[in-house]
């Protein structure tokens, strides 16, 4: 019984040791993850680098899908606070 008790509480200090290092992401790596990946987004890192005219056209469309966001938050937030 007490074999069955210690390997039961390794592996919770196993568990918990993992979530702990999970969980312990400054909120500052976290938005820069997040800075990051969207760089990466824009900048079409995902499509063939040796495609010009792919690499330009999803730059392009991701960029103004960007800006579009961003235009329709700001008309949101205008709208909201009755400017």
């Amino acid at each position: 019984m007490s074999d069955r008790d210690d390997q039961e509480k390794a592996e919770s200090r196993r568990i918990l040791d993992r979530v702990s290092k999970e969980s312990a992401s400054d909120t500052a790596s976290f938005v820069g993850r997040g800075v990051d990946r969207l760089k990466g987004h824009l900048n079409a890192k995902d499509v063939d680098q040796d495609d010009q005219v792919e690499l330009w056209a999803s730059r392009v469309g991701r960029g103004l899908g960007f800006l579009i966001t961003l235009a329709i938050i700001g008309w949101l937030l205008f709208y909201l606070f009755g400017g």
